[in-house]
């Protein structure tokens, strides 16, 4: 039986948004949010095709930045709050590729949790 996609419902969406980075050693997710916390789009160095250790490349998080905003361009996003989370490569050039995308970036924010010497960390790696 052929799988049916479901409705694509459209997110409504005022000037201001939020775009949240999330790089971490792997991948770079970015996903671009109304002021409700609705999802507009999204975007991923996976999704854009990038496979293994090309995925937490600066290029790699430039060219989901570029997928991401432009479908948030295009359904009215105008100025938006950066949100980055976790410390992978790419977080500098996914702010820089939204911007110069045409969303307006007013603030940005480091959300990376960071632990009050929480649980105890994984044993050292022997390479």
């Amino acid at each position: 039986m052929a799988k049916t996609s479901g409705k694509k419902r459209k997110v409504v969406v005022e000037s201001i948004g939020e775009v949240h980075i999330n790089a971490s050693f792997n991948n770079i997710i970015i996903s671009i949010t109304n002021l409700k916390g609705e999802v507009v789009s999204w975007s991923s160095a996976g999704k854009m095709g990038f496979r293994g250790s090309k995925k937490n490349t600066p290029y790699a998080a430039q060219v989901a930045a570029e997928d991401a905003s432009k479908i948030a361009v295009e359904s009215g996003l105008r100025k938006a709050k950066v949100f980055v989370k976790g410390p992978g490569n790419g977080r500098e050039s996914a702010i820089r590729t939204i911007h110069n995308s045409g969303i307006e970036v007013s603030e940005i924010v480091d959300v990376t949790p960071m632990p009050h010497n929480g649980c105890r960390p994984p044993k050292r790696r022997r390479v």
